[in-house]
């Protein structure tokens, strides 16, 4: 194949290598590899990021049309590599105290991102497919991957179970759009449905495809395996699951239903109003009678989704930067609010009960408030990043001026009121309920330099959001060719 068909690719092939070295080494090293195995990994994929922001801004196709590499796709993996990156680094100190430190960690984390970046630069429905089951096979594995846990093994069989079933109505879906289009090719496909309109076997592929990808970002009525998920997982892997793989889902979501599908919003449209809407309803009232502090996490992500679903349903250029822009606050959030969590441990044991985070404040005040901190930013008060998250996207669908969008904002207002109850009670656990037993004060600095820098992004976004806002706008006019 000619050189300028694989140049594109030069993040993830590296990638690819990299991963494989580091599996090679960790199994000739043996016991005592997880440590260097982990760093390597994170260097790795900082050295894959600096790959990726090397590349220039011009959209450039790859392996004879499968492949893209444009500056949507360069947003995504920067936030990708990162979150994967910042996922090893918070398991280094929490897998050793667990006993599972075990060097195949890092590198099932290595290859997940590279089945993530490889479906955010997809421009067919083969690539797609690859990239999703590549990052779903290693996640399986993960959610696993404490094989002495009964909670652990159920979660790790239920995420696959549940998984599969969505990768038949994937391929089912696909296999419909191809019949009645003719091609798999993103361009080929668009061509298809200009030039004849969109059939009826093409409309129930879409939704097929939507109830696919709609597993994958956990929205409803595709979440079931989310609050399981994440509570059986170890917390390092949850916080995996809720920042990486999300992102990398949503931007898949953006890229297809715009490029392939992009004259049929109007379609569209209406299925991922009824899922954002749900998904909203259900972040905001499940959560509340949960007493696991993952559990709600989870039902949080859940909601947090819908946000970003209202940003792809207002559909355009503004809404694909709003959702851009929300899921890089999204990561930045959820990978600090995962470290506090990560950093909560009581006489070696992790605390996951909300009960147990009384005193939290008195024994760790800096973990107190910088968790306090994502809380408000997650529950969208301003000023914090998290409310000019919710901001964009609410904003997206308004300046559409379509009643059915200006409705799905001012309900996902509405659930963002109610969800903030939740998160004001476990701020009121940590600072006001009398303390018990004291906290660990050993919290491993990577584990606080990550949560520490979370913080600072969450509550300094206000001063610049420049930083955020100028390259996902860049990101979106590259998708709509602008």
């Amino acid at each position: 194949m000619p050189i300028d068909q694989i140049a594109p690719a030069t993040p993830e092939i590296f990638l690819a290598i990299a991963g494989m070295l580091l599996l090679m080494y960790g199994v000739f090293r043996g016991e005592g590899a997880y440590r260097a195995v982990s760093y390597l990994a994170v260097i790795s994929l900082i050295v894959a990021g600096g790959l990726v922001i090397a590349g220039d801004d011009a959209t450039r196709a790859g392996f004879n049309g499968l492949y893209i590499a444009d500056a949507f796709s360069a947003f995504a993996k920067l936030l990708i590599v990162g979150a994967a990156a910042a996922s090893i680094l918070l398991a280094m100190d929490f897998n050793r105290r667990e006993q599972i430190d075990r060097f195949e960690y890092p590198v099932l984390i290595v290859f997940a991102a590279l089945g993530m970046m490889m479906m955010v630069s997809a421009d067919d429905l083969i690539a797609l497919y690859m990239g999703i089951e590549l990052q779903s096979l290693s996640l399986y594995v993960l959610a696993a991957f404490r094989r002495d846990s009964l909670r652990s093994s159920e979660a790790g069989l239920k995420y696959f179970v549940l998984g599969a079933l969505s990768s038949g109505m994937l391929l089912y879906g696909m296999s419909l759009v191809y019949g009645f289009a003719g091609a798999t090719g993103f361009d080929a496909i668009a061509a298809s449905i200009g030039a004849g309109g969109p059939s009826v076997g093409l409309l129930v592929g879409v939704v097929f495809i939507i109830a696919g990808l709609a597993f994958k970002v956990s929205a409803v009525p595709f979440h079931m395996w989310t609050p399981d998920v994440y509570e059986g997982s170890p917390t390092p892997v949850t916080a995996f699951f809720a920042a990486a793989p999300k992102i990398a889902a949503i931007c898949l979501f953006v890229r297809v239903l715009v490029d392939p599908f992009g004259d049929m919003t109007e379609q569209w449209r209406q299925v991922l109003v009824f899922v954002a809407g749900a998904s909203m309803a259900l972040g905001a009232l499940a959560a509340i009678q949960q007493t696991n502090i993952k559990r709600l996490m989870a039902y949080s992500s859940i909601g947090h989704m819908g946000y970003a679903l209202v940003g792809l349903a207002a559909g355009g250029e503004a809404g694909a930067r709003a959702v851009l822009i929300y899921m890089a606050i999204y990561v930045f959030m959820n990978i600090g609010a995962f470290a506090c969590i990560i950093s909560m441990q009581r006489q070696g044991r992790s605390v996951e009960s909300i009960s147990d985070l009384s005193g939290l404040s008195t024994t760790q005040p800096l973990t107190a408030l910088c968790f306090g901190v994502f809380l408000f930013s997650m529950a969208g008060v301003p000023p914090l990043a998290g409310f000019f998250g919710k901001f964009y996207v609410f904003m997206a669908a308004i300046e559409t001026g379509e009643n059915i969008l200006i409705g799905l904002a001012i309900f996902g207002v509405i659930a963002s009121v109610i969800s903030a109850f939740y998160y004001l009670r476990i701020f009121k656990v940590m600072y006001f309920d009398p303390a018990t037993d004291p906290f660990d004060r050993d919290l491993g600095r990577e584990v606080g330099a990550l949560y520490g820098v979370a913080a600072l992004f969450t509550v300094l976004f206000v001063l610049s959001p420049s930083l955020i806002v100028d390259p996902a706008a860049r990101a979106a006019a590259a998708l709509f060719g602008s």
